[in-house]
Parts: structure tokens; sequence; C-alpha cells
């Protein structure tokens, strides 16, 4: 069979499209260093590859559903369970909990709505947004003392 007709060329069309965007997320996410290039990344690399293999498993059932959406739900289910094996790296997000990164990259970069993003994480709105202002904040104070200062604990 030819991967190359039918619905796996939809599937190549959109990683041609969506992969620098989501390889993007994926740095914020792991906190690892050369976020512009993505090239010293390797955390960020499996985890994409791995939520884009799901995604390529899941594609003839995804018809109608948003397949960057879905993409990104598996990345951030990657990303929370190797968190928790794999330190952050050394970017200037490296300074919040996996769980406020995960939060400010989903409301702020990502623009997801706060009822959705809580929907994902499983967690109540109000948490979503006391740890989306908490990690904003920490963004702005490490801004503010030039990139030294401490974040607040999750």
């Amino acid at each position: 069979m030819d991967h190359r007709a039918g619905p796996y060329a939809e599937f190549e069309a959109f990683v041609a499209g969506a992969a620098g965007r989501l390889l993007r997320v994926a740095i914020l996410l792991t906190a690892e260093a050369d976020a512009a290039s993505g090239a010293e990344c390797p955390l960020a690399r499996r985890l994409l590859a791995g939520a884009l293999a799901r995604t390529y498993a899941d594609w003839v059932r995804l018809r109608g559903d948003d397949p960057y959406d879905h993409t990104r739900q598996e990345l951030c289910a990657a990303y929370a369970h190797a968190a928790r094996r794999h330190p952050a790296g050394t970017g200037i997000l490296a300074r919040l909990s996996p769980l406020e990164r995960l939060v400010l990259v989903l409301r702020v970069y990502e623009g997801v709505a706060e009822e959705v993003t809580a929907a994902q994480l499983g967690l109540p709105p109000e948490r979503v947004r006391v740890l989306c202002n908490r990690a904003v904040s920490a963004m702005r104070a490490a801004a503010t003392s030039g990139g030294r200062g401490a974040a607040g604990a999750a």
C-alpha cells in the first residue's frame, strides 16, 4: 500500500505544517536550551516524535477532529509523564514547576482557553488560573532581575 496517497498524505502535510510549532511547544515544556533551533533538545524531540507517532496511529479515527490539538494533547501528556523522571532543562522556564510550565505554555504561548486547559489537565479552572498567574509573575520577576529571579513552587 502506498502511504503517500489518501489520509497518510494528509498526515505528512499536517506534519510539514505543524512540526515546527509543536517542536517549539515541546522545547518550552522541557525548558531545554537552544529554543530557537531545537538542535540540542533531545527530550523535546523524543516527546514530539512519540506524540506524532500516536497521532499517526489515530489518524483515520481523527477525521473531523483537529490533529494539532490531538498532537498537542499527546505531547502534553508525554511531557507530564516525563517530567517526573527527567530534570528540567536550563532555559528560563526551568525555574517553573512542571505543572506551572505546562499551564503557562498552554495558556500563554498556545492560547488555549482556561476551561479547556483545566479539562485537559484534570484541574479546576481556578487552579489553572492560579498556576498561570504564578508562572507569569515568576517570569516577570525573572525578566526584571535580568534572569536571576526565582520562581515560586507549585
